[in-house]
């Protein structure tokens, strides 16, 4: 069995790393200094290991990252997470795809659907994702995933102002307060 490693660095005193968890928002950084703060006061480091949730290696682990970084060596770190599936020049390249809308003659849709652009980036992209995934995108690109509703290329905006002229359903048609308060 090897010997304890022993705490290196003293920069703090028990007292000192004690008033330091008291202002740490990391609830695992403030048991790491208490567990060190035991260490010094002179605990045995299976006791002091115990008392604050951990195994005596880990504590040792610790002890090693405290001793290498200081208190800042005792934060929690976050992973980096899973690189993006699409660069920042291919996200540039989808916002002006759905900005510009698509073509009803190649993409044979009106409107762009989380479907559509699941496809869509498949095709140009060769990134296969979950529709969730395109609704996340266009919510990080400050784009919506409500459309309005496509106009047909040969509507006629006089016929259909005529017609609502002069049609009953139409021209009957009172708004929901009006008829209550007419009652």
């Amino acid at each position: 069995m090897s010997a304890p490693l022993a705490i290196r660095r003293m920069d703090y005193t028990s007292a000192e790393l004690r008033a330091l968890s008291g202002r740490c928002r990391d609830g695992a950084q403030v048991r790491r200094l208490l567990a060190l703060a035991l260490v010094l006061e002179g605990r045995s480091r299976t006791e002091a290991a115990a008392l604050n949730g951990m195994d005596r290696q880990t504590l040792r682990d610790w002890v090693q990252r405290y001793n290498d970084l200081g208190v800042e060596g005792l934060t929690s770190r976050s992973s980096p997470g899973r690189a993006p599936a699409l660069s920042e020049h291919q996200m540039a390249e989808l916002r002006e795809l759905v900005i510009n809308g698509p073509d009803p003659e190649i993409h044979k849709v009106v409107r762009w659907r989380c479907v559509d652009l699941k496809a869509e980036v498949a095709r140009r992209f060769s990134v296969e994702v979950h529709e969730s995934t395109i609704a996340r995108w266009l919510h990080e690109l400050d784009l919506t995933r409500l459309q309005p509703r496509p106009v047909h290329p040969k509507k006629d905006v006089e016929a259909e102002a005529a017609f609502k002229k002069t049609s009953p359903t139409w021209s009957d048609r009172r708004s929901p307060r009006t008829r209550s308060a007419g009652r």
